[in-house]
C-alpha cells in the first residue's frame, strides 16, 4: 500500500462538521450598534453628522481588525495548535502560495529526508497548472488546504457571494485533484473581513493563521528567517514558510530551503514532534 492509499483511508472516514460555536460577538455587537444608529437617527435626525461618523468608527474597527491576521475579533482563528494531551509536544509546518515547479519538489524530498509532514495551503489556480505536483504533496503524506482560487490582494475587500465563489472554487479544485476535501483556510496575506467567517461555516472550513513566521518572501537571510521562528518556539506553536513567491538567498537557494533544516533540526532537540493541522484537530 502506497503513502497515498495510507493517507486516503486515515482520512477516509465521513468527517465531523467543524463544531459550530456562537456567531463572532463582534458581528452581534456591530449589528446592534447599526440598530441603535439608525434609532438614534430617527429621533433625533439633526444629529446625523454624530450617527455617520458612530457608522464609520464602527466599520474602520472593522478594517483594522482584518488587518490582523492572528486577531479572533472576527470569528475563530486557529493562530496555535488545539491545547489537548495529543498536542503537548507537538508544532506544526505550514507552508504557502504553491505549488511551485522549482522550489516544492526540493521541499518534498527535503520533508522526505527528514520524515517530518507539513500543510500546504495551496492557491488553486497554481493546483491547477500543477496537477501532478499537487498530487505529490498528497501521495507523500502531506495534507493539502485552501489558500483562495487565485490569491488576489483585494480579498479583504471581497463581498460574500465573491468570496464564496473564491474559495469554492479552490475547495472543487483541490477535492478533484487529490480526492480529498480540504479542512482548513488560510486568507491571501492572512488578510480578512467581516463576511469571511459566514462564509468559511458555509463551506465547512476553519481559519488558521500562524504562531511564528519567518517573512520568508521578502528577508533574504536564512539566519534571520529561522530566528524569527525559532525564538520562544514552544509546544502548539503554527510555523508558516513559503513554497510560492519565495525569497532568495544572496546566492540564489530559495529561502525556504535553507531555513527548513534548521528549524527542523532545533525543533527536535527541543523534543518537539511535526503534525499537520488536520492530525492536530481535537475530534481527529
Amino acid at each position: 500500500m502506497n503513502r497515498l492509499s495510507t493517507l486516503h483511508d486515515a482520512c477516509a472516514a465521513p468527517l465531523r462538521r467543524w463544531p459550530q460555536t456562537g456567531y463572532p460577538a463582534m458581528l452581534t455587537a456591530t449589528a446592534a450598534w447599526h440598530v441603535f444608529v439608525l434609532a438614534g437617527w430617527l429621533l433625533t435626525p439633526r444629529a446625523w453628522p454624530w450617527w455617520l461618523a458612530a457608522i464609520f468608527v464602527n466599520h474602520a474597527i472593522f478594517t483594522v481588525a482584518g488587518l490582523l491576521p492572528r486577531t479572533s475579533l472576527l470569528g475563530p482563528n486557529w493562530t496555535r495548535l488545539p491545547a489537548s494531551a495529543r498536542n503537548a509536544d507537538a508544532i506544526a509546518l505550514t507552508i504557502d502560495d504553491g505549488p511551485d515547479p522549482v522550489v516544492t519538489p526540493q521541499v518534498l524530498d527535503l520533508l522526505d529526508a527528514f520524515g517530518v509532514r507539513a500543510t500546504f495551503f495551496c492557491i488553486g489556480e497554481m493546483a491547477q497548472r500543477y496537477p501532478a505536483l499537487t498530487r505529490e504533496i498528497v501521495a507523500r503524506g502531506h495534507a493539502l488546504e485552501n489558500h483562495s482560487q487565485v490569491h488576489v490582494h483585494t480579498f479583504s475587500v471581497t463581498f460574500p457571494r465573491a468570496l464564496t465563489r473564491e474559495i469554492d472554487a479552490a475547495q472543487r479544485t483541490l477535492e478533484e485533484l487529490s480526492g480529498e476535501r480540504p479542512m482548513f483556510f488560510r486568507a491571501p496575506a492572512g488578510l480578512r473581513n467581516i463576511f469571511l467567517e459566514p462564509v468559511l461555516r458555509k463551506l465547512d472550513l476553519r481559519l488558521a493563521s500562524w504562531t511564528r513566521r519567518g517573512y520568508d518572501t521578502r528577508e533574504r537571510d536564512p539566519q534571520r528567517v529561522a530566528r524569527r521562528l525559532l525564538d520562544g518556539l514552544a509546544p502548539r506553536d503554527i510555523l508558516l514558510l513559503h513554497d510560492g513567491n519565495a525569497a532568495l538567498t544572496v546566492d540564489g537557494k530559495p529561502l525556504i530551503l535553507a531555513v527548513l533544516p534548521r528549524v527542523i533540526d532545533a525543533a527536535r532537540k527541543r523534543q518537539l514532534r511535526f503534525v499537520t493541522l488536520r492530525e492536530a484537530r481535537v475530534d481527529h
